[in-house]
């Protein structure tokens, strides 16, 4: 990190540390999230909810190109092993489920998941972290 980008991101005297514009656009955020995690799942309302901010990222990210960064110099092979690792694990982890059926003994991660995020306040968190992410993927 250069000193110019160590010095451009913090606040000049007299500013608070935490924009106020930043700390609003979380809170409503955190405000959208509560009320479209409230949406029954795989409804009209529960579709709404995740079309609207995804494609207001679209727009967003469509409008805003990215700097290009350059190519590495050779492949980190071991890295990418690892991830192709997982997401083919996962991937027939799913494929299984579905082909038989998501049995007790055989469930889809999905199914996993659900009694973890299934209190109202965990939902909304999850769908929060969601937004988020998608929103620093279309900063960066």
């Amino acid at each position: 990190m250069t000193t110019e980008e160590a010095t451009r991101h913090r606040p000049a005297p007299g500013q608070p540390a935490v924009p106020v514009r930043d700390t609003l656009l979380v809170l409503a955020l955190a405000g959208y999230a509560w009320m479209a995690s409230a949406a029954a799942p795989f409804s009209g309302q529960a579709l709404a909810g995740v079309l609207v901010p995804g494609a207001a990222l679209g727009v967003i990210a469509y409008g805003r190109l990215p700097e290009r960064i350059p190519a590495p110099d050779r492949l980190d092979v071991t890295g990418f092993s690892y991830w192709a690792i997982c997401i083919a694990a996962t991937l027939e982890w799913e494929a299984s489920a579905f082909q038989a059926g998501s049995h007790p003994w055989h469930p889809s991660l999905t199914e996993l998941i659900d009694p973890l995020i299934q209190p109202h306040p965990v939902r909304s968190g999850a769908f929060l972290v969601w937004l988020l992410a998608g929103w620093a993927l279309v900063r960066r």
